[in-house]
């Protein structure tokens, strides 16, 4: 059936009229097309998004038919997907961006629904529901309804979906940016798990990094004759947990958009997201060593994830880092880097999108950073403006993970609205 109604004489209608239809509710479409995503399986581990991005293929190819499609695969098992349809003149290139890679589903027995699909009432369920099949879902709804009024609206609409999302890899969105010269363009949305009263206009950096400490073994017993490298291990985690102490310097407008948030988003998020939003923070996630209790432990090894707020350089946290773990027997590798990220929250793209959440939710929406990362960095590192707007994550990750379809379909309209208030005028 088709996506939208049919706005074949779109040309006889206003701005305003035009507005006003693409603000329409229509939740039984978006949940039919989630509900299609949902049910290609594309975990990764071990990371094969070829059915799920066939099926994205096949549902713009039905409701979309003129629509530009590519598939791209950049790695094994890794296919990517690009879309495009071009408005009635020359103009911006807006994008909707997402992922098609899931996390894997985890023992069937701990699920009380089908991990690949139930509906029930409100609820979608299912692996990747709402991290972010349902968000795509979402994004290929207002896809479809802008190409219906495309007399309306000048310059180039793009979707693109990457496969390498959740291992934070660069085979998937970045992939996109650096083969298909229209992946990149003047605006950027991503309908990524969050909230739709939570408007997010950047996130934290992080650095992953492995310690190894190593001693010289000996007998329990005879502790003066080795180097306990737990010991020494245990000393340099504690001279990491300094690295909470450095102080960043973010732009005025970010600071105040996190205070600003606190009254919508910590309610959602959690009491104490705004101190962590402007923190640096220091997760010990993996620790190992010894091999006995009665001997001396030659070797340990740690794993931390440290999240870096804006207003403090990746650069400085790696030489404090550096200077912490200077010492006899000791030796870091970097696994990850990435650097803090934020579009101006004054941007008329996270003004637009905050507008068009009020007009849809019929309430305030909160305009604030991201705790976690997401492909929306890829897009600001290469100077982007990009904002993630997408449905409550229930469940992410776990068992019986489920999306309210009620959320993707505000979610749709949403992007709908900003992206056609972004192509009505030439830039």
């Amino acid at each position: 059936m088709p996506v939208v109604e049919d706005l074949s004489n779109a040309e006889n209608l206003t701005a305003a009229e035009i507005r006003s239809r693409l603000a329409q509710s229509r939740p039984a479409e978006v949940a039919e097309l989630a509900l299609r995503l949902v049910r290609a399986a594309s975990p990764n581990p071990p990371g094969s998004t070829k059915e799920a991005a066939e099926v994205a293929a096949a549902i713009l190819s039905e409701h979309v038919p003129d629509a530009e499609v590519v598939l791209h695969e950049a790695a094994p098992g890794i296919v990517n997907l690009a879309a495009r349809i071009h408005g009635s003149g020359a103009g911006r290139r807006v994008i909707f961006n997402g992922h098609l890679d899931t996390y894997p589903v985890g023992p069937s027995e701990d699920w009380t629904v089908n991990p690949f699909g139930a509906l029930d009432g409100d609820r979608l369920y299912g692996r990747g529901a709402s991290d972010m099949k349902g968000g795509i879902a979402a994004a290929i709804l207002a896809f479809s309804a802008l190409a219906k009024v495309r007399s309306h609206w000048r310059g180039e609409l793009v979707l693109t979906l990457g496969g390498d999302e959740e291992t934070m890899g660069p085979l998937g969105t970045r992939w996109l940016m650096d083969n298909v010269v229209w992946a990149t363009g003047d605006a950027v949305l991503i309908g990524d798990a969050g909230s739709p009263q939570v408007l997010r206009f950047g996130e934290k950096g992080f650095l992953w990094v492995e310690v190894e400490a190593s001693g010289r073994p000996a007998h329990g017993a005879h502790v003066h004759r080795g180097d306990n490298a737990i010991d020494r291990l245990r000393a340099a985690l504690d001279r990491l947990a300094g690295l909470c102490d450095l102080r960043p310097e973010p732009p005025p407008a970010v600071s105040e958009a996190i205070a600003a948030s606190k009254p919508i988003s910590e309610p959602l998020a959690g009491a104490g997201e705004a101190e962590v939003l402007g923190s640096l923070t220091v997760n010990i996630g993996q620790i190992a060593g010894g091999t006995s209790p009665n001997l001396v432990p030659a070797r340990a090894t740690a794993a931390l994830d440290i999240r870096i707020p804006v207003g403090l350089s990746i650069d400085v946290v790696e030489e404090a880092l550096a200077r912490a773990l200077d010492g006899p027997g000791l030796t870091h590798r970097i696994l990850r880097r990435f650097a803090p990220n934020h579009t101006d929250p004054t941007h008329p793209l996270v003004q637009a999108c905050a507008e068009a959440a009020r007009v849809v939710t019929g309430g305030e929406v909160a305009v604030n950073m991201r705790v976690g990362g997401s492909d929306a960095r890829w897009f600001r590192m290469a100077g982007l403006p990009t904002v993630v707007y997408g449905p409550t994550p229930n469940g992410m990750g776990g068992p019986d993970e489920f999306v309210l379809i009620s959320e993707l379909d505000q979610v749709a309209r949403v992007h709908a609205l900003t992206a056609f208030d972004l192509l009505q005028d030439a830039p």
